[in-house]
C-alpha cells in the first residue's frame, strides 16, 4: 500500500526537526560553555583585582566605590539594553562595524560575555571582601610570594568561585533578549534553544516548545551535576594531598 504524500512529508519534517533540534542543542552548548569560560577568566580576575585594590593618594576610595557600583549595575542590566549596546558598537556604521560580526555566532558569545562577566566578578568580589584580607595576612606570615598569595586566595575561595561560575552558566544558558538582537535567530546559524522555544510558542507549537524546554532544563542540570562532581573530586584530592 502506497504511503500518501502528506504522510511522507510529515515524516520528513519530523526527521528534519530531530536533526535540527540536535544542531540547536549543540550550538547552545558551544555558545554557553564558551561564553561562560571566557567570563569566568575575566570575572574572577577582575573580582579579585577589585577586592585587592587599596585606596591611595592618586586613587581615592571613591573610585573603588564607583567601580563596584557600576559593576553591580551591570549585574542587573536588562539583556535587551546590553543587546542594544552591542548592536550600536558592531553595526555597519558602528566603531567596530568593519569586523562584520552582526548576526553571527561570535557576536552572540560577545553579548553573553558582556552580560555574564559582571555577575561572576560581583560574586567573587563579595566573597573576597569577606575573606581575602585574612587569607593574605596568613600568606604573608608564611612568607609567600605575591603569586603564591594570589593562588592561595583563589584556592581558599574555590567554593565561592565555583558558585559564581555556575550562576554565570545559568545566566548564559537562559539568555534570549540580547542574542536575538545581535544574532537574529537565523535558522542553522544563530538559532539556539531559548530562541527556538520563544519562536515555537509564538507560532502556536506549544508541545514542541515544552519538549525543548524540558531538554534545556535537563542539559543545564546535567552540566551542573558534572561540574559539581568535578569540584568535589578536586576538593577530595586537595584534602588527601
Amino acid at each position: 500500500m502506497a504511503i500518501p504524500y502528506s504522510s511522507r512529508k510529515q515524516d520528513n519534517m519530523l526527521e528534519l526537526l530531530d536533526q535540527e533540534t540536535i544542531e540547536i542543542i549543540l550550538r547552545t552548548l558551544r555558545m554557553t560553555i564558551t561564553s561562560t569560560a571566557i567570563s569566568a577568566i575575566l570575572g574572577v580576575a577582575f573580582g579579585l583585582f577589585l577586592e585587592s585594590l587599596q585606596p591611595t593618594r592618586t586613587l581615592p576610595k571613591f573610585f573603588k566605590w564607583l567601580v563596584v557600583a557600576v559593576n553591580r549595575t551591570l549585574m542587573g542590566m536588562p539583556p535587551v539594553v546590553m543587546g542594544l549596546v552591542v548592536v550600536l558598537i558592531f553595526t555597519r556604521d558602528g566603531p567596530l562595524g568593519f569586523l562584520r560580526l552582526m548576526f553571527t555566532f561570535e557576536i552572540m558569545i560577545i553579548a553573553q560575555v558582556l552580560l555574564v562577566t559582571p555577575i561572576i566578578a560581583g560574586i567573587v568580589y563579595t566573597a573576597a571582601s569577606r575573606n581575602g584580607e585574612r587569607i593574605r595576612a596568613f600568606a604573608h606570615t608564611m612568607g609567600a610570594s605575591r603569586l603564591q598569595t594570589q593562588m592561595l586566595v583563589i584556592r581558599e575561595l574555590g567554593n565561592e568561585i565555583f558558585f559564581a561560575i555556575i550562576t554565570g552558566f545559568g545566566r548564559a544558558m537562559s539568555e534570549i533578549g540580547a542574542i536575538v538582537m545581535v544574532g537574529g535567530n537565523i535558522r542553522h546559524h544563530t538559532r539556539v534553544m531559548t530562541t527556538t522555544i520563544a519562536l515555537d510558542t509564538r507560532r502556536g507549537f506549544q508541545d514542541q516548545a515544552i519538549q525543548l524546554g524540558i531538554v534545556l532544563m535537563l542539559v543545564a542540570f546535567t552540566i551542573q551535576i558534572i561540574a559539581d562532581f568535578l569540584r568535589k573530586r578536586e576538593r577530595r584530592n586537595d584534602e588527601n594531598f
